[in-house]
């Protein structure tokens, strides 16, 4: 019996939330897009016509690289983060609903800071924070800030595909090392550094765990290795009134805000996301 669209979106929805996927609705529907090539509109304006066997076979193997633990975000090459389709690898971390409200923060101290205010995307990956930063702060100007090659590339390439070439640059940057002089008098330093505390990781989910790079993951023994490096030698890059964002891991919020008042941070404040988890910690460079 030949297939429509439609019928092949529900059997493979149904055989990822067999495997106990949460969100198979959306899974279901960006790998039927990304297989037969089509926008979410034509996918939805075409629900009722036939599929190819070809077509077919597609999903299918998709769906298999879906079920062994390769997130969709892999499989499709790209993924929505506040607002801006991304591209994505193997070399970055997939951009979370978690990270929105430290680019939320950002967006708020990168206003205040008035025209042409100069924002550091500090551990940058794919760029998620600072793109979506400078999409929404039209005057400000945005440093992606890297270590990765690949994550590097993708940033680029995501500059590109944002169209922010005239206000987003990246660069090559070390962050548990000092800034060099050419990296100063920031307004704010937004960073989402590695949190997972290194004996941690092999408990991960296998689609973290096996696919998303542990270079992004692996914040060292407790976690907190990446804030007290970053809070301690890049204060210099931050201009006086600028501030410090740390998106920070479930239970790490009380270790960061100390973290930050060691180091001479005032102004320490906590912010939580959608879910109630203390995820945003920011302190400012007063003296």
């Amino acid at each position: 019996m030949a297939t429509t669209y439609n019928n092949l979106f529900l059997d493979t929805r149904t055989r990822l939330k067999k495997a106990g996927i949460e969100s198979a609705q959306l899974e279901a529907r960006e790998i039927l897009c990304y297989a037969a090539d089509k926008t979410r509109e034509q996918f939805y304006r075409d629900m009722a016509l036939y599929v190819s066997g070809e077509l077919e076979r597609r999903v299918d193997t998709l769906v298999q690289r879906r079920l062994s633990g390769e997130p969709v975000a892999y499989i499709i090459g790209e993924w929505e983060f506040y607002g801006l389709t991304l591209d994505v690898s193997g070399d970055v971390l997939i951009p979370r609903m978690d990270t929105e409200m430290l680019v939320e923060r950002t967006i708020l101290r990168a206003r205040a800071a008035g025209e042409e205010a100069r924002v550091l995307d500090l551990c940058a990956g794919s760029g998620c924070v600072g793109l979506a930063v400078a999409s929404n702060v039209p005057d400000c100007r945005v440093v992606l800030a890297e270590l990765s090659e690949g994550a590097l590339r993708i940033c680029k390439q995501n500059i590109r595909r944002t169209d922010m070439n005239a206000r987003v640059t990246s660069v090559c940057v070390d962050a548990l090392e000092p800034p060099s002089s050419t990296l100063w008098d920031f307004d704010v330093v937004a960073c989402n550094p590695p949190y997972i505390p290194t004996g941690d990781i092999d408990a991960l989910d296998v689609s973290v765990r096996d696919y998303e790079p542990r270079m992004a993951l692996d914040g060292g023994t407790d976690g907190l290795e990446f804030y007290r490096q970053i809070a301690s030698k890049w204060k210099n890059a931050i201009r006086l009134g600028g501030a410090l964002i740390f998106e920070v891991g479930v239970s790490q919020a009380s270790e960061v805000e100390k973290i930050m008042a060691e180091n001479g941070f005032e102004n320490i404040q906590t912010t939580a996301d959608t879910q109630g988890i203390w995820r945003v910690v920011e302190g400012t460079i007063n003296q």
